[in-house]
């Protein structure tokens, strides 16, 4: 399918100079600008093999494999391009304690190594101080022994060490882009600064940090090249880009999904930036069928793993592949084997975590 991609956009011209050593790990704003714009087949064939030698080198043939638990669909903000935004009007669920623990558990089972507790900003878990997401952590760690990692959106520092304390590894925590005046256009209401220093003091407190943005949201290719450097300057440990879906009932709902080589560039570049990165093939924007080109194109993780009639939900794609078992350990081990690779096991992402930087 990449290949297909490029060879479908070939043009004349397009190619960039001085751009030899791929492997160079430190790239300027324009060298980056340069190729994300690139059409050149023979680049972009290099680029992609390049990236995924590089991952290879770091883990050699594990991908690791995360299971997804949206476990409350209410929000109080109102983003422009997300489904669950506060104003629309969709049927929504908040999960149990219990459901979560036991949806939890059936992702261990099935071959996870951690699991991501998801969430809309949920007026009711602020109001219960987040004792509750803070006791599901704790018991995660406690009674499965598994990374867990949180995404609770913005949220007070106290928030934070009560999270730290229960035993949280990861804090994620999206800008979707690092152009100011794009975000306020986006995300609607919300403060560029407040964000990025809430993920900044989460790694104070010992946290890991993911960070992510969103393709063909408006954005240029200057702007995709901030984001990338900046990921590295706030120290992320995990680094996403999606591609956008269009969401019924928001203001986007029109806007078109953008062409997936944007994406494929990104997460290549990413690798080329960073070798050691935790960098997602998330199975939530083109589902099982997507995995192949993500992992092809540098990526070293498998994200949006939900077991079948579970009742949980995914994000941009909330319901593909979800009821079917397409989104589950089974499915993308076989497409992994196919490929020469495999999921690790949940100590190998342990070490990994603790003993590659």
């Amino acid at each position: 399918m990449i290949e297909e991609q490029i060879n479908g956009n070939q043009t004349e011209g397009k190619d960039v100079k001085d751009m030899q050593d791929l492997r160079k790990r430190t790239f300027s704003r324009q060298e980056l600008t340069e190729l994300l714009r690139s059409d050149d087949p023979q680049l972009l064939q290099e680029l992609f093999e390049t990236a995924r030698k590089i991952r290879d080198e770091v883990q050699g043939n594990k991908i690791f494999a995360y299971g997804f638990v949206y476990f409350t669909t209410y929000c109080r903000n109102n983003c422009n391009f997300c489904y669950y935004r506060k104003s629309n009007g969709i049927e929504r669920y908040r999960k149990s304690e219990e459901e979560i623990l036991a949806i939890s558990k059936a992702l261990i089972d099935s071959g996870v190594d951690l699991i991501d507790l998801t969430m809309g900003e949920d007026p009711a878990y602020h109001n219960d101080g987040f004792e509750t997401l803070a006791r599901i952590v704790r018991r995660i760690k406690e009674e499965y022994d598994t990374p867990v990692m949180v995404s609770p959106g913005v949220v007070d520092r106290e928030i934070i060490d009560k999270l730290a304390d229960a035993g949280a590894d990861f804090y994620a925590l999206y800008q979707e882009t690092h152009n100011r005046e794009l975000f306020a256009k986006l995300r609607v209401g919300q403060d560029y600064d407040e964000r990025m220093n809430a993920k900044l003091y989460a790694k104070e407190k010992g946290m890991f940090i993911e960070e992510g943005l969103l393709a063909g949201v408006g954005e240029k290719e200057e702007d995709i090249a901030d984001s990338l450097l900046i990921m590295g300057e706030i120290g992320a440990r995990q680094v996403r880009v999606m591609s956008f879906i269009p969401q019924e009932g928001s203001p986007m709902e029109n806007c078109r999904t953008p062409d997936r080589l944007e994406e494929l560039k990104i997460i290549a570049l990413m690798r080329l930036l960073y070798p050691t990165a935790l960098i997602p093939a998330s199975l939530d924007v083109d589902g099982i069928g997507g995995l192949k080109d993500r992992i092809n194109a540098g990526a070293n993780l498998i994200t949006s793993i939900i077991p079948p009639k579970s009742g949980f939900m995914g994000v941009a794609q909330n319901t593909m592949d979800v009821d079917e078992g397409g989104r589950t350990v089974k499915e993308a081990a076989a497409i992994l084997d196919e490929m020469g690779l495999r999921i690790a096991a949940k100590d190998e992402y342990r070490r990994f975590l603790r003993e590659v930087k």
